[in-house]
């Protein structure tokens, strides 16, 4: 069963869904959540309280408008457009990351966003 959030940056509100995988699902358990965002090119990042291992899902290969689980930091990251190690437009993670959901709409209105110092996400 996918879970329908909505994700609080600055000013900007957007939706999204995460998907029905137990990585996800371990998100979804954790919501709502509040956390300190980092940027890293057309990515944000940010802790969360789940320790997860890759999975099936883990893959380098995202597009924009992916949200994913990236083990080493524990972190969530939402994805823009392409990040320092881009040779494009998508974005390339730092290294691989459990595909965990998905923006709703247009995911680039997120450069908007940029310098935010926190981010929410909660159930719709």
């Amino acid at each position: 069963m996918t879970t329908p959030i909505r994700i609080r940056i600055g000013s900007l509100v957007l939706d999204g869904t995460l998907g029905d995988t137990p990585c996800a699902r371990a998100i979804a358990a954790a919501l709502p959540l509040r956390s300190r965002v980092q940027e890293w090119g057309d990515e944000f990042y940010f802790t969360v309280p789940v320790a997860w291992d890759p999975d099936e899902t883990a893959t380098s290969e995202v597009e924009v408008g992916d949200i994913g689980y990236w083990p080493p930091g524990q972190a969530v990251a939402i994805f823009f457009g392409p990040t320092p190690l881009s040779s494009g437009e998508n974005p390339v993670p730092a290294s691989a990351v459990n595909l965990v959901g998905m923006i709703d709409g247009d995911p680039r209105v997120l450069r908007t966003a940029k310098g935010a110092a926190e981010i929410r996400i909660e159930r719709v």
